[in-house]
């Protein structure tokens, strides 16, 4: 399936972290073909493997996760809803609309007061998010008997190109590099594995990666990839935290990462002629790899990234180019591990 269309499919869904059931039986759909067995596991994780057929296989594991930022209902007043945030930045809210995901979903929008009725000191601060409510237009009564709270929502918006390629939807964190594992597993159809390899589409990772480490837990790979984004570079951006568009994956280099796997990914890419980046990461990753890592005894991990802009709000925008070669790089270093996945 072309990358265009698997990011359509999976981003089309609502599914916040603790809410990712859409997420994953959309995922599901897309991995089956690709490989042998198929589960989601006890904390709702999609699971999939592609066995090699040896005795004694070693297991690679490629992880990137399903779930959203989102935001859950807590309340209501006057058929306006409360709610608390889960990774959404509060700056973002105000005047946007958003999914309330009731069966069938309903539209919502975040109220806000017109600058003409602000004060000059409050049109200069953010608002903060015990002061906005959900417009649903409903009634109290009707509110209440349409939206339980626990309810989960999640940004409303449009899958679209922008630009001359780019890509722009909400949910690329993480849904497009779970398109490019799709994808490597794809590119690897046909070829001779030595490892057992698994998939792992995650939940939670925006609360803190619990699915991750539950379920490499339960598979107790070798050695995992965690497959998430970093920040993509704007004119307003420091150069030394963010990545070119279109420049390539970005392999990430320190503590949570293992050596050789680093090297491997860099000198796979360099036999391919293929770009990428390069991201030091002093402490933790900011993924799903810091708790894969010290899972059981400890998991030898890497992190390989794709550039994304505006993480995190309604417009996340990633690079195809980025996402294919991504995939490339991942299968070519699927192919022929070997003993060096022992280490």
């Amino acid at each position: 399936m072309e990358m265009e269309q698997m990011l359509r499919d999976l981003c089309a869904v609502g599914a916040p972290s603790g809410y990712e059931r859409p997420a994953v039986l959309a995922a599901k759909e897309l991995l089956e073909p690709l490989v042998d067995e198929v589960w989601i596991d006890r904390l709702g994780s999609l699971v999939g493997v592609r066995r090699c057929g040896k005795p004694g296989a070693k297991k690679l594991l490629l992880d990137a996760h399903l779930d959203e930022v989102g935001l859950v209902v807590t309340g209501m007043k006057n058929g306006f809803l409360r709610f608390k945030a889960s990774g959404v930045d509060v700056r973002m809210l105000p005047d946007r609309e958003v999914s309330i995901l009731t069966d069938p979903p309903m539209l919502g929008v975040v109220a806000c007061l017109p600058p003409h009725v602000l004060s000059a000191e409050d049109r200069e601060k953010a608002a903060e998010i015990k002061d906005l409510y959900v417009d649903t237009g409903l009634s109290q009564e009707e509110a209440k008997r349409k939206i339980p709270v626990g309810t989960s929502m999640v940004y409303r918006t449009d899958f679209t190109a922008l630009g001359e390629g780019q890509l722009c939807s909400k949910a690329m964190d993480d849904r497009a590099c779970f398109a490019a594992v799709l994808r490597a597993v794809e590119l690897l159809q046909g070829r001779e594995l030595d490892v057992d390899l698994y998939i792992l589409g995650s939940v939670c990772e925006e609360t803190g990666g619990a699915g991750a480490q539950a379920a490499v837990q339960g598979i107790a790979p070798d050695c995992c990839v965690a497959v998430d984004v970093t920040h993509g570079r704007t004119p307003d951006a420091s150069k030394d935290e963010t990545f070119v568009m279109g420049g390539g994956p970005v392999v990430g280099i320190g503590p949570n990462m293992a050596r050789w796997m680093v090297r491997r990914l860099l000198d796979q890419a360099e036999k391919m002629g293929l770009a990428v980046q390069k991201e030091v990461m002093e402490g933790s990753s900011g993924t799903n790899g810091w708790e894969m890592q010290i899972a059981n005894e400890g998991i030898a991990t890497a992190v390989l990234s794709v550039p994304l802009k505006y993480m995190h709000t309604p417009v996340e925008v990633v690079e195809p180019e980025d996402l294919e070669s991504c995939a490339r790089l991942l299968a070519a270093f699927v192919e022929n591990l070997g003993e060096e996945g022992a280490q």
